[in-house]
Protein backbone atom coordinates (compact mmCIF):
# COMPACT_ATOMS: atom_id res chain seq x y z
CA UNK A 1 0.00 0.00 0.00
CA UNK A 2 1.31 3.46 -0.94
CA UNK A 3 1.93 5.75 2.05
CA UNK A 4 0.74 9.31 1.55
CA UNK A 5 3.13 11.98 2.88
CA UNK A 6 2.05 15.28 1.27
CA UNK A 7 -1.35 16.73 2.18
CA UNK A 8 -3.15 19.58 0.46
CA UNK A 9 -3.39 21.81 3.54
CA UNK A 10 0.43 21.87 3.72
CA UNK A 11 1.10 22.77 0.07
CA UNK A 12 2.31 26.35 -0.48
CA UNK A 13 3.19 28.29 -3.66
CA UNK A 14 6.66 27.55 -4.96
CA UNK A 15 6.74 23.91 -3.88
CA UNK A 16 7.21 21.03 -6.28
CA UNK A 17 5.25 18.13 -4.88
CA UNK A 18 4.56 14.53 -5.79
CA UNK A 19 2.01 12.31 -4.09
CA UNK A 20 -1.28 10.44 -4.52
CA UNK A 21 -4.59 12.31 -4.70
CA UNK A 22 -8.22 11.49 -5.37
CA UNK A 23 -9.79 13.09 -8.44
CA UNK A 24 -12.84 14.92 -7.09
CA UNK A 25 -13.53 16.46 -10.51
CA UNK A 26 -12.09 16.23 -14.02
CA UNK A 27 -13.13 18.48 -16.92
CA UNK A 28 -11.63 18.94 -20.35
CA UNK A 29 -11.00 22.23 -22.12
CA UNK A 30 -9.39 23.54 -25.27
CA UNK A 31 -6.59 26.10 -25.46
CA UNK A 32 -4.49 27.40 -28.36
CA UNK A 33 -1.88 24.76 -27.54
CA UNK A 34 -4.33 21.86 -27.50
CA UNK A 35 -6.68 20.10 -25.07
CA UNK A 36 -6.14 20.38 -21.32
CA UNK A 37 -7.57 18.99 -18.09
CA UNK A 38 -8.97 21.06 -15.23
CA UNK A 39 -8.78 18.79 -12.19
CA UNK A 40 -9.82 19.05 -8.56
CA UNK A 41 -7.50 17.01 -6.38
CA UNK A 42 -8.67 15.87 -2.95
CA UNK A 43 -7.34 14.33 0.21
CA UNK A 44 -8.58 14.25 3.78
CA UNK A 45 -7.39 17.83 4.40
CA UNK A 46 -9.16 19.55 1.49
CA UNK A 47 -9.24 20.13 -2.24
CA UNK A 48 -6.99 21.91 -4.73
CA UNK A 49 -7.30 22.86 -8.39
CA UNK A 50 -4.79 21.45 -10.86
CA UNK A 51 -4.12 21.86 -14.57
CA UNK A 52 -2.73 19.32 -17.03
CA UNK A 53 -1.66 20.98 -20.27
CA UNK A 54 -0.94 19.47 -23.69
CA UNK A 55 0.83 17.23 -24.61
CA UNK A 56 0.60 15.48 -21.20
CA UNK A 57 -3.19 15.87 -21.23
CA UNK A 58 -3.44 13.84 -24.44
CA UNK A 59 -1.72 10.90 -22.73
CA UNK A 60 -4.66 10.61 -20.30
CA UNK A 61 -7.90 10.78 -22.28
CA UNK A 62 -10.05 8.93 -19.74
CA UNK A 63 -9.71 10.79 -16.43
CA UNK A 64 -12.90 10.60 -14.35
CA UNK A 65 -13.87 11.59 -10.79
CA UNK A 66 -13.16 8.80 -8.32
CA UNK A 67 -9.79 7.77 -9.75
CA UNK A 68 -6.62 7.89 -7.65
CA UNK A 69 -3.62 9.50 -9.34
CA UNK A 70 0.03 9.91 -8.54
CA UNK A 71 0.65 13.52 -9.52
CA UNK A 72 3.75 15.69 -9.67
CA UNK A 73 3.65 19.41 -10.21
CA UNK A 74 4.57 22.95 -9.24
CA UNK A 75 2.34 24.90 -6.85
CA UNK A 76 1.65 28.52 -7.74
CA UNK A 77 -0.85 31.24 -6.88
CA UNK A 78 -3.72 31.75 -9.31
CA UNK A 79 -6.58 34.12 -8.48
CA UNK A 80 -5.43 34.24 -4.84
CA UNK A 81 -5.54 30.46 -4.47
CA UNK A 82 -2.82 27.81 -4.60
CA UNK A 83 -3.02 25.66 -7.76
CA UNK A 84 -0.88 22.88 -9.19
CA UNK A 85 0.44 22.65 -12.74
CA UNK A 86 1.18 18.97 -13.30
CA UNK A 87 4.04 17.57 -15.36
CA UNK A 88 3.58 13.90 -14.41
CA UNK A 89 0.42 11.88 -13.88
CA UNK A 90 -0.32 8.18 -13.40
CA UNK A 91 -3.47 6.34 -12.31
CA UNK A 92 -3.09 4.32 -9.08
CA UNK A 93 -5.22 1.20 -8.36
CA UNK A 94 -7.68 1.55 -5.46
CA UNK A 95 -6.16 -1.42 -3.66
CA UNK A 96 -2.89 0.47 -3.20
CA UNK A 97 -4.30 3.39 -1.17
CA UNK A 98 -5.81 3.93 2.26
CA UNK A 99 -9.23 5.52 1.73
CA UNK A 100 -8.96 7.35 5.08
CA UNK A 101 -6.24 9.56 3.54
CA UNK A 102 -8.71 10.95 0.99
CA UNK A 103 -12.06 11.41 2.73
CA UNK A 104 -12.70 14.56 4.81
CA UNK A 105 -13.47 13.54 8.39
CA UNK A 106 -16.83 14.27 9.94
CA UNK A 107 -16.36 16.73 12.83
CA UNK A 108 -18.92 14.81 14.92
CA UNK A 109 -19.98 11.16 14.74
CA UNK A 110 -23.14 11.05 12.56
CA UNK A 111 -24.69 8.45 14.89
CA UNK A 112 -24.34 10.91 17.77
CA UNK A 113 -25.84 13.69 15.65
CA UNK A 114 -28.85 11.57 14.74
CA UNK A 115 -29.26 10.69 18.41
CA UNK A 116 -29.44 14.39 19.23
CA UNK A 117 -32.02 14.98 16.50
CA UNK A 118 -34.12 12.17 17.96
CA UNK A 119 -33.75 13.59 21.45
CA UNK A 120 -35.07 16.96 20.24
CA UNK A 121 -38.14 15.15 18.93
CA UNK A 122 -38.63 13.29 22.19
CA UNK A 123 -38.29 16.48 24.21
CA UNK A 124 -40.08 19.03 22.02
CA UNK A 125 -42.83 17.19 20.10
CA UNK A 126 -45.65 17.14 22.61
CA UNK A 127 -48.32 16.68 19.92
CA UNK A 128 -48.39 12.87 19.68
CA UNK A 129 -49.20 12.64 15.93
CA UNK A 130 -46.13 14.77 15.11
CA UNK A 131 -43.99 12.73 17.48
CA UNK A 132 -45.22 9.45 16.02
CA UNK A 133 -44.59 10.64 12.45
CA UNK A 134 -40.99 11.71 13.12
CA UNK A 135 -40.28 8.52 15.06
CA UNK A 136 -41.41 6.35 12.14
CA UNK A 137 -39.41 8.37 9.60
CA UNK A 138 -36.17 8.55 11.57
CA UNK A 139 -36.20 4.89 12.60
CA UNK A 140 -36.88 3.61 9.08
CA UNK A 141 -33.91 1.41 8.12
CA UNK A 142 -33.57 2.71 4.55
CA UNK A 143 -33.79 6.35 5.62
CA UNK A 144 -31.20 5.88 8.38
CA UNK A 145 -28.85 4.07 5.99
CA UNK A 146 -28.94 7.03 3.59
CA UNK A 147 -29.04 9.77 6.22
CA UNK A 148 -26.05 8.82 8.36
CA UNK A 149 -23.32 9.18 5.68
CA UNK A 150 -25.03 11.99 3.74
CA UNK A 151 -23.28 15.28 2.99
CA UNK A 152 -24.96 18.66 3.34
CA UNK A 153 -23.97 19.79 -0.16
CA UNK A 154 -21.63 18.94 -3.02
CA UNK A 155 -19.12 21.69 -2.26
CA UNK A 156 -20.58 24.83 -0.68
CA UNK A 157 -21.42 23.96 2.94
CA UNK A 158 -21.29 20.87 5.19
CA UNK A 159 -19.63 18.96 2.33
CA UNK A 160 -18.51 15.94 4.35
CA UNK A 161 -20.00 12.71 5.65
CA UNK A 162 -22.42 13.56 8.43
CA UNK A 163 -22.73 17.11 7.13
CA UNK A 164 -26.44 16.77 6.40
CA UNK A 165 -27.21 15.73 9.98
CA UNK A 166 -24.99 18.49 11.37
CA UNK A 167 -26.85 21.06 9.25
CA UNK A 168 -30.23 19.56 10.15
CA UNK A 169 -29.52 19.71 13.87
CA UNK A 170 -28.27 23.30 13.67
CA UNK A 171 -31.31 24.46 11.68
CA UNK A 172 -33.65 22.72 14.14
CA UNK A 173 -31.98 24.38 17.12
CA UNK A 174 -32.01 27.77 15.41
CA UNK A 175 -35.73 27.43 14.73
CA UNK A 176 -36.40 26.51 18.36
CA UNK A 177 -34.36 29.48 19.57
CA UNK A 178 -36.40 31.79 17.35
CA UNK A 179 -39.60 30.23 18.67
CA UNK A 180 -38.46 31.25 22.16
CA UNK A 181 -38.23 34.84 20.92
CA UNK A 182 -41.47 34.67 18.95
CA UNK A 183 -43.79 32.34 20.90
CA UNK A 184 -46.67 32.91 18.48
CA UNK A 185 -44.90 30.57 16.02
CA UNK A 186 -46.05 26.94 15.68
CA UNK A 187 -43.04 25.35 17.38
CA UNK A 188 -44.14 21.80 16.58
CA UNK A 189 -44.57 22.00 12.82
CA UNK A 190 -41.45 24.19 12.55
CA UNK A 191 -39.30 21.58 14.28
CA UNK A 192 -40.69 18.79 12.10
CA UNK A 193 -40.01 20.82 8.94
CA UNK A 194 -36.50 21.74 10.10
CA UNK A 195 -35.65 18.06 10.55
CA UNK A 196 -37.18 17.01 7.22
CA UNK A 197 -36.43 20.02 4.98
CA UNK A 198 -33.22 18.62 3.44
CA UNK A 199 -33.93 14.89 3.83
CA UNK A 200 -33.92 14.47 0.04
CA UNK A 201 -30.22 15.36 -0.10
CA UNK A 202 -29.50 11.84 1.15
CA UNK A 203 -30.67 10.68 -2.32
CA UNK A 204 -29.74 13.77 -4.32
CA UNK A 205 -26.02 13.34 -3.63
CA UNK A 206 -23.91 10.21 -3.59
CA UNK A 207 -21.80 9.37 -0.54
CA UNK A 208 -18.38 7.78 -0.53
CA UNK A 209 -15.15 8.79 -2.21
CA UNK A 210 -16.79 11.24 -4.59
CA UNK A 211 -19.70 13.46 -3.71
CA UNK A 212 -21.69 14.07 -6.87
CA UNK A 213 -25.28 14.38 -7.99
CA UNK A 214 -27.19 11.18 -8.63
CA UNK A 215 -29.40 10.85 -11.70
CA UNK A 216 -32.54 11.46 -9.63
CA UNK A 217 -30.77 14.33 -7.90
CA UNK A 218 -30.08 16.07 -11.21
CA UNK A 219 -33.53 15.34 -12.63
CA UNK A 220 -35.69 16.02 -9.57
CA UNK A 221 -33.71 17.78 -6.84
CA UNK A 222 -33.73 17.25 -3.09
CA UNK A 223 -36.99 19.05 -2.34
CA UNK A 224 -39.04 16.72 -4.55
CA UNK A 225 -37.03 13.69 -3.44
CA UNK A 226 -37.57 14.50 0.21
CA UNK A 227 -41.32 14.96 -0.19
CA UNK A 228 -41.53 11.66 -2.07
CA UNK A 229 -39.69 9.83 0.74
CA UNK A 230 -42.00 11.08 3.49
CA UNK A 231 -45.27 10.81 1.53
CA UNK A 232 -45.91 7.14 2.49
CA UNK A 233 -45.52 8.07 6.16
CA UNK A 234 -47.87 11.04 5.75
CA UNK A 235 -50.47 8.83 4.07
CA UNK A 236 -50.48 6.55 7.13
CA UNK A 237 -50.55 9.41 9.68
CA UNK A 238 -54.33 9.31 10.00
CA UNK A 239 -54.36 11.07 13.38
CA UNK A 240 -52.54 14.09 11.94
CA UNK A 241 -54.78 16.96 10.81
CA UNK A 242 -54.60 17.27 6.97
CA UNK A 243 -54.14 21.03 7.36
CA UNK A 244 -51.04 20.43 9.48
CA UNK A 245 -49.67 18.11 6.79
CA UNK A 246 -50.37 20.78 4.17
CA UNK A 247 -48.44 23.35 6.21
CA UNK A 248 -45.53 20.94 6.71
CA UNK A 249 -45.27 20.36 2.97
CA UNK A 250 -45.35 24.11 2.33
CA UNK A 251 -42.49 24.67 4.77
CA UNK A 252 -40.37 22.04 3.03
CA UNK A 253 -41.15 23.16 -0.50
CA UNK A 254 -40.53 26.87 0.21
CA UNK A 255 -37.39 26.69 2.36
CA UNK A 256 -35.12 28.05 -0.39
CA UNK A 257 -37.02 31.30 -0.13
CA UNK A 258 -37.12 32.62 -3.68
CA UNK A 259 -37.67 31.16 -7.14
CA UNK A 260 -34.15 32.12 -8.27
CA UNK A 261 -32.73 30.08 -5.39
CA UNK A 262 -34.64 26.94 -6.39
CA UNK A 263 -37.82 27.32 -4.34
CA UNK A 264 -40.88 25.87 -6.13
CA UNK A 265 -42.97 28.16 -3.92
CA UNK A 266 -42.04 31.22 -1.85
CA UNK A 267 -42.73 31.28 1.93
CA UNK A 268 -46.31 32.25 2.76
CA UNK A 269 -46.49 31.68 6.52
CA UNK A 270 -44.39 33.01 9.44
CA UNK A 271 -42.99 29.52 10.04
CA UNK A 272 -41.96 29.23 6.37
CA UNK A 273 -39.99 32.48 6.61
CA UNK A 274 -38.31 31.33 9.82
CA UNK A 275 -37.25 28.00 8.30
CA UNK A 276 -35.84 29.74 5.22
CA UNK A 277 -33.82 32.20 7.31
CA UNK A 278 -32.58 29.52 9.72
CA UNK A 279 -31.49 27.32 6.80
CA UNK A 280 -29.66 30.24 5.19
CA UNK A 281 -27.97 31.31 8.43
CA UNK A 282 -26.45 27.90 9.08
CA UNK A 283 -25.37 27.35 5.47
CA UNK A 284 -23.68 30.76 5.30
CA UNK A 285 -21.91 30.43 8.65
CA UNK A 286 -20.57 27.01 7.71
CA UNK A 287 -19.32 28.42 4.40
CA UNK A 288 -17.62 31.30 6.23
CA UNK A 289 -16.04 28.87 8.68
CA UNK A 290 -14.49 26.94 5.79
CA UNK A 291 -13.19 30.16 4.23
CA UNK A 292 -11.51 31.27 7.46
CA UNK A 293 -9.96 27.82 7.83
CA UNK A 294 -8.00 28.55 4.63
CA UNK A 295 -6.04 31.29 6.43
CA UNK A 296 -5.92 29.62 9.84
CA UNK A 297 -2.52 29.99 11.48
CA UNK A 298 -1.42 32.81 9.20
CA UNK A 299 -1.27 36.56 9.71
CA UNK A 300 -3.37 37.59 6.70
CA UNK A 301 -6.65 39.33 7.45
CA UNK A 302 -8.38 38.60 4.12
CA UNK A 303 -9.40 35.23 2.70
CA UNK A 304 -8.95 34.29 -0.96
CA UNK A 305 -11.89 35.25 -3.16
CA UNK A 306 -14.92 33.14 -2.24
CA UNK A 307 -16.71 32.21 -5.45
CA UNK A 308 -19.92 31.02 -3.79
CA UNK A 309 -20.20 34.23 -1.76
CA UNK A 310 -18.88 36.48 -4.56
CA UNK A 311 -16.54 38.38 -2.25
CA UNK A 312 -13.38 38.38 -0.16
CA UNK A 313 -13.92 37.88 3.57
CA UNK A 314 -12.21 39.82 6.34
CA UNK A 315 -11.05 38.27 9.60
CA UNK A 316 -11.72 40.98 12.19
CA UNK A 317 -9.96 41.50 15.48
CA UNK A 318 -12.04 39.91 18.21
CA UNK A 319 -13.09 41.72 21.36
CA UNK A 320 -11.04 40.43 24.33
CA UNK A 321 -12.94 38.18 26.67
CA UNK A 322 -13.70 39.98 29.93
CA UNK A 323 -12.51 38.03 33.00
CA UNK A 324 -15.29 36.32 34.91
CA UNK A 325 -15.32 37.42 38.50
CA UNK A 326 -15.66 34.54 40.94
CA UNK A 327 -18.57 35.05 43.36
CA UNK A 328 -17.60 35.60 46.99
CA UNK A 329 -19.36 35.79 50.33
CA UNK A 330 -22.76 34.37 51.22
CA UNK A 331 -24.05 34.52 47.61
CA UNK A 332 -21.33 32.16 46.34
CA UNK A 333 -22.82 29.08 44.68
CA UNK A 334 -21.37 25.63 44.67
CA UNK A 335 -19.98 24.22 41.44
CA UNK A 336 -22.65 22.35 39.53
CA UNK A 337 -22.17 18.75 38.57
CA UNK A 338 -22.15 17.57 34.95
CA UNK A 339 -25.81 16.62 35.39
CA UNK A 340 -26.69 20.33 35.29
CA UNK A 341 -24.78 21.25 32.16
CA UNK A 342 -26.86 23.16 29.59
CA UNK A 343 -27.73 21.30 26.44
CA UNK A 344 -25.08 21.88 23.76
CA UNK A 345 -23.25 20.38 20.82
CA UNK A 346 -20.64 18.72 23.03
CA UNK A 347 -23.23 16.65 24.90
CA UNK A 348 -24.08 13.38 23.23
CA UNK A 349 -27.71 12.55 23.88
CA UNK A 350 -29.23 9.06 23.91
CA UNK A 351 -30.42 7.36 20.75
CA UNK A 352 -34.08 6.75 20.11
CA UNK A 353 -37.42 7.82 21.44
CA UNK A 354 -38.98 7.11 24.80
Amino acid sequence: MCAKTVFIRDITPGQTIQDIFLLADARTGQSRNGPYWSLVLQDSTGQMDAKVWSPLSQQHPGLTPGLFVNARGLAATYRDKCQLTLDQLAVVPEGEVDFADFLPPSPVDPVALLAQVEELCRKELTHKPWRSLLKKILTDEDIRAHLLPATGAKAVHHAYAGGLLEHTLAVARTCLALCDLYPQLDRQVLLCAAILHDLGKAWELSSGLTCDYTDEGRLLGHIQLGLARIEPFLQKARELDPQLILHLKHLIISHHGEYEFGAPKRPKTPEAFILHFADNIDAKLNTLSGAYAEIEGGEQAWTPFQRFLDRYLYRPTRTPMAPVMAPTGPHRTEKKSDDHKPEGRSLLLPLGFE
